[in-house]
């Protein structure tokens, strides 16, 4: 992304983010039991920030079953992050005196540090996305052999639709195996060479993580001590231990839910999320996490390489498609024709949805990695120059 376009993203977000702490006091959600009215500019912006965190989650969890885990769902989810990520680094921008000393400065240090491992979460995930997009150039094939428009699909448009079919069987089945090709290098977001784009490799592969990278042991990295600060740190911090404690918070569960989404190395979902029921935030957060569990123990989805709503599209399609073109005999019968006809238009709204979908939820994770990286740097290097006072 452009420096003067990030430049131009974040003036508007700090003057939205500034705008908020406008809201009256009478409109702002308790952070806890002993909640009592903002007695000062610092309170109301803390909490305008915990409810400002409740309704991007809120709204998340209210999205119906059917659309839960889709293309655009996870854009939503990406879309609230951004937004988080940014109203928290105004807040510590604006309480730089308060960030550099003790124990605000451990906490948002061990903030930023686990962000860290947030990269490699996204560099797995763009592999991922790569990894559906070859996928997606197997199921074109199919909808162009048996395209429905044409007036009759013969013995050869079926054979080759049945070997697209079997191809990419064979590469949703060796997954593993795939994903360690492409994640020879190990690299972060950035641009093809052009030694790659003459011979024609994947440019995941400028973007990659090591092969013995795992997604399940990166999770629990990131969410080692991710606890509810206490409350002699709410108080030696005027409340800005709070602030870190949500942001660590939905930085974890965008990460897992990612992984649970997305197809990428040694995916695991076993990960136990137990946040406090004061904070706002919370009932919304372990709702999402209930429902994608519980769409993760499916049948139909428990071997699932991704819980992309899409992906399941792809596998459904494909276990269809492969039943009927294995059992098809020629010449074909009208009710047979017509069996297929409709079975392609059914792939070919899959096929839609991830030809649309894909580039701008890779432009949105490239976003999150690139924000992260310059969010620590920026507080990072704030924090460690001479305190100026406010």
């Amino acid at each position: 992304m452009p420096a003067t376009d990030y430049q131009s993203s974040s003036a508007h977000l700090a003057s939205f983010g500034r705008s908020i702490l406008s809201i009256g006091r009478n409109e702002v959600r308790p952070m806890d039991p002993n909640h009592h009215e903002p007695s000062s500019s610092q309170e109301q912006e803390l909490e305008a920030f915990q409810r400002l965190v409740s309704e991007r989650l809120h709204d998340l969890a209210t999205t119906p079953q059917e659309d839960l885990l889709s293309i655009s769902w996870v854009q939503k989810l990406l879309d609230a992050f951004l937004f988080c990520q940014e109203q928290f680094r105004l807040i510590l921008l604006n309480h730089r005196v308060q960030a550099s000393k003790p124990p605000l400065d451990r906490l948002a240090g061990d903030f930023f540090e686990r962000s860290v491992k947030a990269l490699d979460v996204c560099n797995a995930i763009r592999d991922g996305i790569e990894q559906v997009r070859q996928w997606q150039k197997h199921l074109e094939i199919v909808l162009l052999a048996l395209d429905p428009n044409q007036r009759i699909i013969g013995e050869g448009q079926f054979r080759r639709a049945k070997k697209a079919l079997t191809d990419l069987a064979i590469a949703m089945l060796d997954e593993k195996e795939a994903g360690s090709v492409l994640a020879q290098r190990n690299r972060s977001f950035g641009r093809t060479t052009n030694r790659e784009r003459q011979t024609g490799h994947f440019r995941s592969l400028s973007w990659s993580v090591s092969r013995s990278w795992s997604a399940a042991r990166q999770l629990q990295a990131l969410g080692n001590n991710v606890n509810p600060p206490r409350n002699h740190e709410i108080m030696a911090t005027n409340g800005l231990a709070v602030p870190v404690y949500t942001m660590s918070s939905v930085l974890l569960f965008v990460m897992w839910t990612l992984v649970a989404a997305i197809p990428c190395q040694d995916r695991g979902l076993q990960m136990h999320f137990s946040f406090p029921r004061h904070f706002s935030w919370a009932p919304a957060l372990m709702s999402l996490h209930e429902r994608i569990v519980d769409e993760s123990k499916k049948r139909d989805r428990r071997n699932s390489s991704g819980l992309l709503k899409e992906i399941h599209g792809i596998e459904k399609c494909t276990r269809h498609m492969t039943e009927l073109v294995d059992s098809v005999h020629f010449p074909l019968s009208e009710e047979r024709d017509q069996e297929v006809r409709c079975e392609v238009k059914e792939l070919d709204v899959v096929c839609t949805a991830i030809r649309y979908g894909l580039d701008p939820l890779e432009r949105q994770v490239r976003e999150a990695f690139h924000r992260i990286v310059r969010s620590r740097s920026e507080v990072m290097d704030c924090l460690g120059r001479p305190s100026v006072p406010e």
